[in-house]
């Protein structure tokens, strides 16, 4: 009995002296792999090195943008410029590359400008714009290219030498039958010049034109066109009754003392347009008449400087 007690004594001891030492290795294990404490000096070196790399490449990043722009002005031809853009242009006389605008080149010619309009609105009657009046001045100024004896006048000027101060509708008669529109347009230089179009379907095409002007040292204030009749008389009292209502015209010159001018013509009185020195007057007659129109001046004090009944070279009857 002894001896076995003592033997499983002995078991027991050797149980635990394994356990204990197997607990001690596996302490030692423990402490042989614990992880290593960080470098930090290198970390720190690493963390400037990529700062400035970072650094390197916003600074380059930096250096294209602000030349974007340049890139942007010699190569923007595409497409329709913005006001304000610039768009690349013809080189600089001497050479290099920097474009500029088309303007700014000696050779450019500058763009033409049109015929100028009327000082009024209301000096463009019946409908008719500015853009018809300046086609039916341009018909009317290649028709005495091809016909300069219709007209007595061998070249009249271009279009943008004119200013258009009157336009209205025409009514025909048994002369020039067919509707179409008036067109009244004048220059100063190189002579004093105006024009009476007479624009209507089909292109036909009538021009009266006056050089030179009307007026003499001996003139008034008011000068009427001499020609003004054919704005205001529909025929003549031998071609048999009007057509009405009929859209009438009236023109002619003024000098600075005239402040204002007044037509009237079958019981109507309207005020006229005063353009760069002259006058234009329309309105509607509702009834036949046999006195043309009575055009009167005045200067800034309302003072009267002229009475056509009063001025023996003035027409007052109908023909």
């Amino acid at each position: 009995m002894m001896t076995g007690q003592n033997e499983h004594e002995r078991a027991f001891e050797d149980d635990h002296g394994f356990e204990a030492s197997l607990r001690d290795l596996m302490a030692q294990d423990a402490r042989s792999v614990r992880p290593v404490g960080a470098p930090y000096p290198d970390i720190v070196k690493q963390g400037r090195l990529e700062r400035r790399r970072r650094l390197a490449v916003a600074g380059a990043a930096l250096a294209v943008l602000t030349l974007v722009p340049a890139g942007a002005f010699a190569f923007s031809g595409s497409g329709d410029a913005a006001e304000g853009d610039s768009v690349a242009g013809p080189s600089r006389p001497g050479g290099g590359d920097r474009p500029v605008r088309p303007v700014d080149s000696p050779d450019a010619p500058p763009p033409a400008a049109g015929p100028a309009g009327p000082a009024t609105p209301g000096q463009l009657a019946d409908g008719i714009t500015m853009k018809d009046a300046v086609t039916g001045l341009e018909k009317c100024l290649a028709y005495n290219l091809t016909h300069p004896a219709g007209s007595g006048a061998p070249d009249l000027g271009k279009p943008e030498d004119y200013r258009i101060i009157l336009a209205h509708r025409a009514t025909g008669n048994d002369n020039t039958p067919g509707d179409g529109q008036y067109i009244v347009a004048v220059k100063a230089e190189p002579k004093e010049t105006r024009l009476i179009c007479t624009v209507k379907k089909d292109d036909n095409v009538g021009i009266n034109s006056s050089v030179g002007g009307d007026r003499t040292p001996d003139s008034g204030a008011v000068v009427p066109d001499v020609n003004g009749g054919k704005l205001f008389l529909q025929r003549l009292s031998s071609e048999g009754p009007w057509r009405l209502p009929y859209r009438w015209g009236s023109i002619g010159t003024v000098d600075d003392r005239v402040a204002k001018v007044t037509v009237s013509y079958g019981g109507t009185t309207v005020e006229a347009a005063l353009d760069h020195g002259w006058f234009a007057a329309t309105g509607i007659l509702e009834r036949r008449v046999t006195a043309a129109p009575r055009i009167k001046g005045f200067d800034a004090q309302g003072k009267e400087v002229y009475d056509s009944d009063k001025d023996r070279s003035y027409d007052k009857q109908i023909p």
